[in-house]
């Protein structure tokens, strides 16, 4: 990422040779890409000073992947303590005892807040601020909103990947659901809701169709959709705004050079009663 937006906050700081200095004594948190043994990509953030214990934790979507990614951090950096925490962050969990005592740096990368509803996203937020804690910041993806003719492209590419991903979850009902969907009977489908700013995919009927899950029997008209994702687009306003609203007060902005894409950094300020 190249641009920077800096706000006049205490603490913030947006240089792009720098990224940030999220706490005093902290070195840089660098932007890494590294591939793991297994091919699964991620981002590594790596710090330059360790902390007095060389405590880090880290909470990762499945539990292969938590013990996959943070073997692989913790052989580059044989001080760093990991502590894996196997958790839906969907839900409410506790980091280990170990790092209460420790400042705390969230980092949410890529742009899953966007698969949330605002409602849900703010409820996440605020999910975040209450197990970080007060003065605890938060290091967060969103994308960003395009053209529509770009964004209907990206998820339907001309390879079909993203129609592959969509149309398995037919496949996956059918093999852990006890399902009998007929495959060819629905395709994929992107839509852009202007109204709500996010981008849609869905699994539509090519033809009146009956089938059964879980020994339950469906029908769908020939049209008829399920509605299987989201993807909500911020643009800089409305970034800050759901961060607010989640208790997250904004400092410091990087983008790429198109604009496509932003990492915000957030601080959970400490709660305050009205003047």
């Amino acid at each position: 990422m190249t641009n920077a937006v800096r706000w006049a906050v205490p603490g913030a700081s947006a240089l792009t040779t720098n990224l940030l200095r999220p706490y005093r004594g902290l070195s840089t948190i660098n932007q890494q890409t590294t591939t793991y043994h297994d091919t699964y990509h991620s981002i590594q953030t790596s710090f330059n000073r360790r902390f007095r214990d060389g405590l880090a934790f880290g909470v990762n979507y499945t539990l292969s992947l938590s013990l996959t990614g943070n073997t692989g951090l913790q052989q580059r950096l044989p001080w760093l303590r990991v502590l894996p925490v196997v958790a839906d962050f969907a839900r409410p969990f506790s980091l280990p005892e170990e790092v209460a005592h420790l400042p705390k740096l969230g980092f949410f990368p890529g742009s899953t807040i966007g698969n949330f509803v605002p409602w849900s996203a703010t409820d996440l937020l605020r999910q975040f601020r209450a197990l970080l804690g007060p003065r605890a910041q938060l290091l967060i993806g969103m994308d960003r909103v395009k053209p529509v003719e770009r964004l209907l492209a990206a998820y339907d590419d001309e390879e079909g990947v993203t129609a592959a991903f969509n149309l398995n979850l037919l496949t996956r009902i059918n093999r852990e659901l006890d399902g009998d969907i007929p495959l060819d009977a629905f395709r994929h489908e992107t839509r852009w809701n202007d109204i709500l700013s996010r981008i849609e995919m869905h699994l539509v009927a090519t033809r009146d169709v009956d089938f059964s899950i879980s020994g339950q029997r469906f029908h769908f008209a020939a049209g008829s959709s399920i509605h299987t994702e989201n993807s909500h687009k911020y643009g800089p306003r409305g970034g800050r705004v759901l961060l607010l609203a989640g208790g997250w007060t904004p400092l410091a902005e990087w983008t790429d050079s198109d604009r496509d894409f932003a990492e915000i950094l957030a601080v959970a300020e400490p709660e305050r009663f009205a003047p």
